[in-house]
């Protein structure tokens, strides 16, 4: 490894499994000291063992993002440890396969539910981070939307609303702290073989697998959470310096690939 990320200070959400915890064991082998906050403890347990039997720094704070709370203890705890924090990356997500659905037919408690994970969670855990990073006029923010955030995707409306607003959220942060050294960019994953998506992909008329790889996915594979990962690494890099306000798509072309629903 080339230590990317030596002698930064990273805060991961969600970083107990897929995406986020492919993440956080990256960034410690590139140097990072990782803050794995996750509500799952033996999730999130096992991932900061992981990483620290490989040689890595990483410490486990039991965290609920969608509760103001319990996000201010995590960041004061990140605060008192470390001091500093150079990169948060906002990775924590959920999408309730059979309670989320279309306006019409969606339950307002699941839309509250959704928005509080997906969307709230960037607020709680970016304003404290942004604490320390005005301070110390540097910093990466990296959030993590979808490709339902950049087209329609059917039968999604909570999910969809909670993405889309993650990338006019992240433009608008780029706008504002750009001027204190803090980059915020966004990445919009689609089709990565996680658990989540498995648990949240129906197995019915409405989502056909082999249809949405073979058809709206131009390389016609699934992703891993390791290529969002290298990506997210390098975002949180030096390398990176002169992006700011970005939406890279993660998702094999999905996106360019037209409407997901299927005709009637």
């Amino acid at each position: 490894m080339s230590n990317r990320l030596e002698n930064k200070v990273c805060a991961i959400t969600g970083a107990g499994r897929g995406i986020g915890e492919a993440g956080a064991k990256l960034f410690a082998a590139e140097g990072a000291w990782v803050f794995v906050l996750e509500l799952d403890e033996v999730s999130g347990q096992a991932c900061v063992e992981s990483i620290r039997n490989a040689g890595g720094k990483a410490e486990f704070i039991k965290t609920d993002v969608s509760s103001e709370e319990s996000v201010k203890a995590a960041f004061a705890e990140i605060k008192a440890k470390a001091g500093r924090l150079d990169v948060m990356y906002n990775n924590a997500s959920v999408y309730l396969n059979g309670k989320d659905g279309i306006i019409t037919e969606i339950d307002p408690a699941i839309w509250h539910k959704v928005l509080a994970i997906n969307l709230d969670s960037i607020f709680y855990c970016t304003r404290e981070a942004l604490n320390m990073m005005i301070a110390q006029q540097s910093g990466s923010i990296i959030n993590t939307a979808s490709s339902a955030g950049v087209v329609g995707i059917p039968r999604c409306d909570a999910y969809t609303a909670a993405k889309g607003a993650t990338v006019a959220l992240t433009r608008s942060m780029a706008s504002e702290y750009g001027q204190y050294g803090i980059r915020v960019n966004c990445i919009a994953p689609a089709a990565i073989a996680t658990a989540m998506v498995k648990e949240s992909n129906p197995d019915d008329d409405t989502f056909d697998p082999n249809y949405f790889i073979k058809v709206r996915t131009p390389l016609r594979r699934w992703g891993k959470p390791e290529e969002v990962a290298e990506l997210a690494l390098f975002l949180a890099s030096d390398a990176s310096s002169y992006l700011n306000g970005t939406i890279i798509a993660a998702d094999g072309g999905i996106t360019i690939n037209g409407d997901l629903a299927k005709a009637k």
